[in-house]
């Protein structure tokens, strides 16, 4: 991957096109709004706000012409998503039951001695969960890739073809947000990060989620249950080391000294980092080389500027 920048949500007070600017990206682009499922390709707006022209790869409508000409790809692919959702729950049971001990722990008063190595371990097994989560998850996707082979179906084969045209056009590929469930799905239907053939790829709020090794679900503030941040997959690890939080502002406590604590240290030594409508970081050659607005969870729950490692 030559670059890849990661942006904060482009809805509102989209500064892509400054973006494009300060990175001299010129020409034609390629994007990926998967994500958008329905409403897929409805991006008027994206090319008039950078001035450029823009080639939706239809990925989520692509995707659903392959599983409409291969039955037995469709079905195992179902039965593979209800199996994840299932284990997703349960991991959600267990994850409930540790995240409320590892909090009680922090917030209790008493003996610095007693506590400390007691809270070290309410963490490792929020940890050790995580892990053995993820675990899980990768059997299940090789289980389904070994048995089902979907980039050597004739019909994956075919689109394939013609995405890498598209792609092998284009000066770099956006990957907007979306449903980050179906929008990882899709990508890693056509091959994942290979599909994007060494391209710059610029993605922003759920695109920049699925762009790290892992991708964690999280609201504070849900309408209903427990808001705990929940690792959900494996990303494209396009960007390395790191785990992004779009709508920070809006969906993390990020006053609240404690559950900030708890995430930067379950998640360690990857850095929990903001991603907010001003937000932005450029990676060139897995380095971190720009950063703006940007502000990463501590250890001891408090917010710091984004740095260069």
């Amino acid at each position: 991957m030559s670059s890849i920048t990661l942006l904060g949500p482009q809805v509102r007070q989209p500064f892509l096109a400054d973006v494009l600017r300060e990175l001299r990206l010129t020409g034609t682009f390629a994007a990926v709004t998967a994500g958008w499922q329905e409403r897929e390709g409805e991006i008027d707006e994206l090319r008039a706000h950078i001035g450029a022209e823009v080639t939706d790869l239809g990925l989520y409508a692509r995707a659903e012409q392959v599983y409409a000409g291969d039955a037995e790809l469709r079905l195992a692919a179902r039965r593979r998503q209800a199996r994840l959702a299932e284990m997703q729950e349960i991991y959600r049971v267990r994850l409930g039951h540790g995240k409320r001990a590892a909090r009680e722990l922090f917030e209790r008063d008493g003996d610095p001695d007693v506590l400390r190595p007691a809270r070290r371990q309410a963490i490792a097994a929020l940890r050790r969960l995580d892990r053995a989560h993820l675990a899980g998850i990768r059997r299940v996707r090789a289980q389904f890739d070994a048995e089902l082979r979907p980039l050597e179906r004739p019909a994956v084969r075919a689109t394939l073809a013609v995405l890498s045209r598209e792609i092998a056009e284009a000066n770099a590929v956006f990957i907007a947000g979306g449903h980050v469930a179906v929008l990882l799905n899709r990508l890693r239907l056509f091959g994942g990060a290979s599909l994007l053939q060494d391209k710059p790829v610029i993605a922003w709020s759920a695109g920049a989620m699925v762009a790290c090794e892992s991708v964690v679900l999280f609201h504070d503030h849900p309408p209903q249950g427990a808001g705990n941040a929940e690792t959900f997959d494996e990303g494209l690890a396009l960007a390395r080391g790191l785990i992004v939080f779009p709508h920070a502002r809006t969906r993390l406590r990020l006053h609240d000294a404690t559950r900030i604590a708890l995430l930067a240290r379950r998640f360690a030594p990857a850095r929990c980092v903001t991603l907010d409508e001003d937000s932005a970081l450029h990676f060139r050659a897995g380095r971190l080389a720009l950063h703006a607005h940007c502000w990463q969870l501590g250890r001891q729950g408090v917010l710091s500027e984004v740095e260069a490692a």
